[in-house]
């Protein structure tokens, strides 16, 4: 899909999967990750990604910026620009990573984090 072809107020999501094959879909900035993993899931394109077909639709995650998106969150609230294409991966996974699991493994091994002393939060 071209840039002309986006609708203005939508988000055009090119999904790339482990195997790194990708396909794009149409969003409005209302929808949630979760609304994008049913919608991918009743949508599955069987021809591309047959190999890749999961068994249920919640254990889509998306992945934007190295970040894995919890299910309430918003195209829009990431702030994705209107009428243009942005890149995600598209992951099975059961369950999300605890928010601070790689803070408490450096902790634990006496090392700090290299983020920061403010605690991370995942979306």
């Amino acid at each position: 899909m071209s840039a002309k072809n986006i609708p203005g107020d939508k988000i055009n999501l090119r999904l790339i999967l482990v195997s790194g094959k990708t396909k794009e879909f149409v969003f409005s900035p209302v929808d949630s990750a979760g609304d994008i993993a049913l919608h991918v899931y009743d949508n599955w394109p069987e021809a591309d990604w047959a190999t890749e077909c999961v068994s249920r639709a919640e254990i889509l995650r998306l992945i934007y910026q190295g970040r894995f998106l919890h299910s309430s969150v918003t195209l829009g609230a990431l702030g994705l620009p209107l009428g243009r294409t942005t890149v995600m991966h598209l992951v099975p996974r059961e369950h999300l990573p605890e928010p601070n699991s790689h803070d408490q493994r450096q902790k634990s091994k006496g090392g700090s984090s290299s983020c920061c002393s403010a605690s991370c939060c995942i979306l």
